[in-house]
C-alpha cells in the first residue's frame, strides 16, 4: 500500500494539530495531546520526534480500545537559549495501525510501524510551536502612556550593567501560516522517542521533592503490605488450629472404635463359650439386650 494511500484516511482523531509550548528559558514545559479511537477495532500508536534528547513522552507507545481514548503529555526540556525568532524546526509524527482484539501493551513491537510490515499504518505529522509567557505587570498607565515600574526599571538596569546585554523579549510566537512542508523528507530524519533519565541541574529541587513523595508512597505501601501479611498470617494459624483439632478428635473416635470391637470380641467370645454349657433353649434376655446396644453402638461409630 503506497504511502499517500495510507495518509488519505485517519485512524486516529488527534486533538490539537500541532504542540504548543509556552518557551521560558531555564525552564521546562509541557503539553498533552488526545488521541481518540472512533473505529471498532483496537488501534496501536507510536509517537515519534525529530529531536529525541529535547523532548520526553510519556507514554509514547499504547493502545486504544473501540471508542474510547488516550493522553501523552510531550515535554520540553529546559533550554538554555530561545531559537531564533522563535521558530522550532522540531516535528513529530504520530503512528497508527490496528491490531487484533484483546491486545495488550506488552505486544507492540516496533515492526508493527515498519512501513515494510504490510500492515496498514496511518502517519499524522505535528509541529512544534513556540510562545512566550504572559507579560508582566510591570507597565503602569500615567497620563496615557505606559511606564515602566521604577523598582522594576532599576531592577532591569543592574542586570544590564552586569550582563552588559540588554534582554529583548522574542516575538509572540512563531508564524502559523508556515507551509510547503515536504513530509516524504522528513519522514527519514524521524527516530524513536528515547525517555531522558538526566535532568537539568535547575530541577534539582524538584527531583527532590518528587524523590520524598515517592519514599512516602513506598513507606506506606511497606505498612500496608506489612499489615496485610500479619492479618494472613493470623488465618493461617488459626486454620492450622483447627486441623489440629480435627485431627485430634479423629484419632480419639478411631481409639473409641478399636476399644468398643475389642469388647464386642470379648462380648461374642464369653457367649460363645457359655453356649456350651446352656441348658435351656434359646437366649436370655440381658444377653439379647447387651448384643443389641453393642451392636447399635459399633454401628454408629462405623458411619462416622
Amino acid at each position: 500500500m503506497s504511502t499517500s494511500k495510507v495518509m488519505s484516511t485517519e485512524i486516529l482523531e488527534i486533538q490539537p494539530q500541532e504542540l504548543k509550548f509556552t518557551f521560558e528559558v531555564k525552564k521546562q514545559s509541557s503539553c498533552s495531546i488526545r488521541l481518540g479511537n472512533n473505529s471498532d477495532q483496537y488501534v496501536a500508536f507510536k509517537v515519534k520526534t525529530t529531536s529525541p534528547k529535547k523532548y520526553c513522552v510519556r507514554p509514547n507507545t499504547g493502545i486504544i480500545k473501540p471508542k474510547m481514548t488516550c493522553d501523552f503529555t510531550v515535554t520540553m526540556q529546559a533550554q538554555r537559549a530561545a531559537p531564533p525568532d522563535m521558530q522550532c524546526k522540531d516535528k513529530f509524527l504520530i503512528q497508527s495501525t490496528f491490531i487484533p482484539f484483546g491486545s495488550t501493551e506488552e505486544d507492540i513491537t516496533s515492526d508493527m510501524f515498519a512501513k515494510d510490515s504490510g500492515k496498514y499504518i496511518v502517519e499524522k505529522k505535528l509541529r512544534v510551536i513556540l510562545t512566550v509567557p504572559p507579560p508582566s505587570p510591570i507597565l503602569l498607565p500615567i497620563n496615557g502612556v505606559l511606564k515602566q515600574d521604577p523598582s522594576c526599571e532599576a531592577s532591569m538596569q543592574k542586570e544590564i550593567v552586569r550582563s552588559g546585554v540588554e534582554n529583548i523579549p522574542p516575538p509572540q510566537r512563531v508564524n502559523e501560516d508556515v507551509k510547503g512542508i515536504e513530509i516524504a523528507e522528513e519522514m527519514d530524519e524521524l527516530r524513536a522517542v528515547d525517555f531522558v533519565d538526566s535532568k537539568p541541574a535547575d530541577n534539582v529541587e524538584e527531583l527532590k521533592v518528587v524523590k520524598k513523595d515517592v519514599e512516602l508512597n513506598l513507606a506506606k505501601d511497606f505498612e500496608d503490605l506489612k499489615l496485610k501479611l500479619n492479618v494472613t498470617d493470623s488465618t493461617l494459624r488459626e486454620a492450622e488450629f483447627k486441623i489440629m483439632k480435627l485431627t485430634e478428635e479423629r484419632r480419639m473416635t478411631n481409639l473409641e472404635k478399636d476399644r468398643l470391637k475389642h469388647e464386642l470380641a470379648s462380648v461374642q467370645e464369653m457367649l460363645r463359650k457359655n453356649s456350651v454349657k446352656r441348658a435351656q433353649v434359646g437366649f436370655p434376655l440381658l444377653y439379647v439386650c447387651m448384643v443389641a446396644l453393642v451392636s447399635v453402638a459399633l454401628g454408629y461409630l462405623m458411619h462416622l
